[in-house]
This record gives structure tokens, C-alpha cells and sequence, in this order.
């Protein structure tokens, strides 16, 4: 496939190495915006904003992935496989369960799915578990560390159905234990496996299904820069 591609009009040298990844749209012009030095939009198509700047010196990206395992799963594969890059770290939001409550971090450690992703990509025998870079989780992790931040580290799962009917208790068990639930983990741990990349996933507890709380779009916008600066900071790590 040629560059541009059907939904990144970015220049091959547009895109760092390492980008960040945030399903909204707004989200990422809102992290560019703040977070990086000089940023300049390198994509726009179909509304999914990429940004390129710098962060303490080093050069990073900031592209909004969409909702769901179809759409995370185009532009993760483009970035890795025609624009190159190494490291991909999703920072997004998600509904926490017992233990996790609003605004929390979560630092995925794998991620459960019944999604087919993996297997149509061409992963032979594809789990319904799929862990992330070792590199980037232990870094990530560290990282919190040194910025003393309350994280959690654990599984997460990912759902292609943001509206289903299972109850909160049927949802952990088929979710076997999962700390949080989203909808995208997996097909980027799918994308990073396959083609021998880097991925993570660091998440912000948006709501909770046991205490019924739950951020507004505004609230959410705002809380998850704590875990951007945490994603940010780990990125200037690798190399």
C-alpha cells in the first residue's frame, strides 16, 4: 500500500516512531495541544486528528484511533506496517469494576477478548488473552512509579458490544476477572504481535459499574491528563 494511505494523509516523516493513541478525536487535539512543543496536524481524514511535536525533546505522535476493534485496528496497522513505527501506547478510558473507581489508572497487563480480530489478521490459534510489549509495561510501570501516581495493573477486556445485556456479575465472569472493561486493547496487542511491534494500553476509570459514578465528556477530557503526562513520560524512555 502506498503512502498516504486511504485514512492517514500523513507524509511518511510526519509520524514519529512512538505515538499516542486516544479514541476521540478531540481527546488528541486536546493532549497535542497541551502536552507537546510546536505541534503541527498531520492528519485529518475522516475527523481522526493526528499531531506531531516534540515532549521533553523527543519526537511524538498523537492520533486518535476511533471507537471499537475495527476502527483501532486500521490505524494501528498503518502506523505500524507503512508508517513504521515502533512503539504505539492507547490512552484511553474505561468502566472499572470492583476494586477500580473514577479517575483511577489502569496499566494493561493483557488484554481478554472474544473478538476474532487476531485470527483474521492471521495469528494461528489466536488466544483470547494478548499481552503487551514486556518493554513498554515494565517502563510504563516504573514510570508511575517515579511520578507516585495511584495505578492498578491487570487484565482488561475487551468488548465489541458497548450495549449488551449481561449484569454486572455475569460481565467479570465472562470476562474471567478482568480489573476494567473497553473496546480496543486487544486488537492492538493483535496488531503489535503480528507484526512484531510494541504496544500498551494505559487507561483512565471513566465510570464504575459498582458505585454507578461516572464522568462527563468534559470530566473525562480533563481527568485523563494524569495519564497522558504518565504515557508521555514513558515515552521519552524508549528508544
Amino acid at each position: 500500500m502506498c503512502i498516504p494511505t486511504p485514512h492517514n494523509e500523513a507524509k511518511k516523516n510526519d509520524i514519529a516512531k512512538i505515538v499516542l493513541m486516544p479514541g476521540d478525536p478531540l481527546r488528541a487535539k486536546m493532549a497535542a495541544e497541551t502536552f507537546l512543543k510546536n505541534p503541527k496536524l498531520v492528519n485529518q481524514v475522516r475527523g481522526m486528528y493526528a499531531y506531531t511535536g516534540t515532549y521533553k525533546g523527543k519526537k511524538i505522535t498523537i492520533m486518535a484511533h476511533g471507537m471499537g476493534i475495527p476502527s483501532i485496528g486500521i490505524y494501528s496497522y498503518e502506523l505500524f506496517k507503512f508508517y513504521d513505527v515502533d512503539y504505539i501506547i492507547r490512552i484511553g478510558t474505561a468502566g472499572g469494576y470492583k476494586g477500580i473507581e473514577v479517575g483511577d489508572v489502569i496499566i494493561s497487563n493483557a488484554a481478554y477478548s472474544y473478538s476474532t480480530y487476531a485470527k483474521d489478521i492471521g495469528i494461528k490459534n489466536a488466544p483470547k488473552k494478548l499481552l503487551p510489549s514486556k518493554k513498554l509495561l515494565n517502563t510504563a510501570v516504573k514510570t508511575a512509579n517515579e511520578m507516585k501516581l495511584k495505578y492498578h495493573v491487570g487484565q482488561i477486556a475487551s468488548e465489541d458490544a458497548f450495549y449488551n445485556a449481561y449484569s454486572v456479575k455475569e460481565a467479570i465472569k465472562r470476562n474471567h476477572n478482568s480489573i476494567a472493561v473497553e473496546m480496543e486493547a486487544y486488537a492492538l496487542y493483535a496488531n503489535a504481535q503480528y507484526l512484531k511491534k510494541n504496544a500498551l494500553t494505559i487507561l483512565t476509570c471513566s465510570d464504575s459499574f459498582f458505585s454507578k459514578k461516572q464522568m462527563s465528556s468534559k470530566e473525562r477530557q480533563e481527568s485523563t491528563k494524569t495519564m497522558i503526562k504518565l504515557a508521555l513520560n514513558t515515552a521519552i524512555k524508549l528508544k
